[in-house]
């Protein structure tokens, strides 16, 4: 499976302007012939408008099925779309779509864990559900950005046969060896391919750091991109998953009965 991250360096408070570049990046990358075309998180909004969020946000996932699903069945590719600020009836959510090679929905998710240093739980609702997916017949799963320090998350994912976890985030570069730290720890533990989108560049006084990877399951980073926008592309051998797992068999050894996450 080849994948590309687009490190999108998007514009605060403009969703018009980042549909947009979000659609050229994304037909450049397709141009390569990769199977899969991964967005970071609120790549609409920027991460995140404390004023007028409403009404820059998506309207339950509209836009992006609109423009984003449609170019998912004009190019013939699958599109992990990041996340978008996106209004649902009940408030608004940080939600990812992921869409097939038809431009079908295969996947939503909201972020289940709201980043509270930030205040993100002020304006955003917390997402309910996880969502697992499949693509090209590739058991697959998502999270976003802080949802990457909750192992128990991804080990759910895990359990359930995921052979590829999509990390979508807009974190910032003080902390990008967090993020490395974490997404090869989750590769490692989960026996999984980690890929991981990232945003670069400035919002308010945050810079967002890139560094966008993709690792494989033993831990190796197979392409690491710099702090400015870019696009980076791996091809993803899923046939070493097997002799990976039967090698140091995780799964098999797990003792869930002495596990207690619920303190």
């Amino acid at each position: 499976m080849k994948i590309s991250c687009i490190q999108m360096d998007m514009r605060f408070s403009a969703p018009e302007e980042n549909f947009a570049k979000a659609e050229r990046l994304i037909a450049g990358a397709a141009a390569d012939g990769c199977d899969v075309i991964v967005l970071p998180e609120t790549w609409n909004t920027g991460f995140f408008p404390k004023e007028d969020l409403a009404a820059l946000a998506d309207n339950d996932g509209e836009q992006v099925r609109a423009r984003i699903g449609a170019l998912a069945k004009k190019l013939h590719v699958n599109i992990v779309a990041g996340s978008v600020a996106n209004k649902k009836e009940d408030g608004v959510y940080n939600t990812a779509y992921v869409f097939d090679r038809e431009g079908k929905v295969a996947a939503s998710y909201d972020k289940t864990h709201l980043f509270t240093p930030m205040g993100e739980h002020d304006y955003f609702r917390k997402g309910d559900h996880l969502a697992a997916f499949t693509l090209d017949g590739v058991r697959c799963g998502i999270i976003i950005c802080y949802d990457v320090r909750f192992p128990e998350l991804t080990r759910t994912y895990a359990v359930d046969g995921m052979d590829v976890l999509f990390v979508v985030s807009q974190w910032p570069s003080v902390r990008i060896p967090h993020l490395l730290a974490l997404t090869k720890a989750r590769a490692i533990e989960n026996q999984a391919f980690v890929v991981c989108c990232n945003s670069c560049g400035q919002a308010g006084e945050t810079v967002y750091g890139g560094n966008s990877s993709i690792h494989d399951p033993w831990g190796e980073t197979l392409t690491l991109a710099g702090a400015k926008e870019e696009t980076i592309t791996a091809d993803c051998d899923l046939s070493v998953l097997k002799n990976i797992r039967e090698t140091i068999n995780v799964f098999r050894d797990r003792r869930p009965e002495l596990y207690n996450v619920n303190k």
